[in-house]
């Protein structure tokens, strides 16, 4: 019995010794490579109505705000009853216009029936039931901006309504792969000219679920586009460490070896810049 057991013994340290597998320096990659295959499968957008072949007539127009006079814009100021009266004037830098009987009037972010009322009220110290109606006859093109994280930032000039955040986003060449799309804000001027900063839903229009988050845009508006984190580390080390340091990594890792036994292999080291 003893004899039988030396026998099974001695065949076993004979054999060749048992090797653990190691995954292959591609594999990573590979399984990388294929969850993101399988995440891009499954799409953010929500099942949507099909678009109709045709828009409706009248879908476009419906629900447009009035329009508000602008800088630069060229009103004339009629009379009906005093035509010697009539005149062309433009809207200042200040937002504001002079006529003949009126020196000074507010006239940017009036719409021009607004504007004709006001014109109303001053006339009548000099005129009796003066009938003021305001045509806006040119009209100055309106400038949004845009900047951060987009593939073109800059100045986008408009004749007619002012763009929405989608349109502006679009005028800019899209969103870069480093934008954060849950941050896209608005810096606008409010009252008194303070700039004031306001959220988008940028997100949500972009996946297809709020269609209200495309929001139109104030003449003047700056869409800002900001970085993810990640991407402001990658700046920040480029910046402050990557441009004076030249750090290096490597690796190590142990084979079994029958005849030497254990033996420690280093790989090549690589430089990060």
């Amino acid at each position: 019995m003893r004899q039988h057991q030396s026998t099974i013994i001695r065949r076993f340290s004979e054999e060749k010794p048992l090797s653990v597998s190691r995954p292959k320096p591609g594999m990573p990659a590979a399984i990388a490579l294929v969850s993101a295959v399988a995440l891009s499968a499954c799409s953010v957008v929500p099942n949507l109505p099909p678009a109709p072949p045709e828009p409706p007539p009248v879908a476009f127009n419906t629900n447009l705000p009035p329009y508000r006079i602008q800088v630069g814009d060229v009103l004339e100021v009629r009379l009906l009853l005093n035509p010697e009266l009539n005149e062309e004037v433009v809207v200042r830098p200040d937002g504001h216009i002079s006529t003949t009987v009126v020196p000074d009037a507010e006239a940017f972010g009036r719409t021009p029936s607004e504007l004709a009322s006001s014109l109303r009220s001053v006339y009548a110290h000099d005129l009796q039931n003066p009938r003021v109606s305001v045509v806006v006859r040119s009209f100055a093109p309106t400038r949004i901006y845009v900047g951060g994280e987009v593939n073109t930032p800059g100045e986008f000039v408009t004749v007619g309504p002012t763009l929405t955040l989608s349109q502006a986003l679009a005028r800019a060449g899209g969103t870069k792969l480093t934008s954060d799309d849950t941050s896209v804000f608005v810096i606008r001027r409010g009252p008194d000219d303070k700039p004031e900063f306001l959220s988008t839903k940028w997100q949500a229009l972009r996946r297809g679920r709020d269609p209200a988050a495309d929001i139109r845009l104030a003449p003047y508006d700056v869409v800002y586009v900001p970085k993810t984190g990640i991407a402001e580390v990658y700046t920040y080390y480029n910046q402050y460490i990557g441009q004076f340091v030249n750090p290096s990594f490597g690796f190590s890792y142990i084979v079994n070896n029958a005849t030497t036994g254990g033996a420690v292999v280093a790989a090549p080291s690589a430089s990060v810049r």
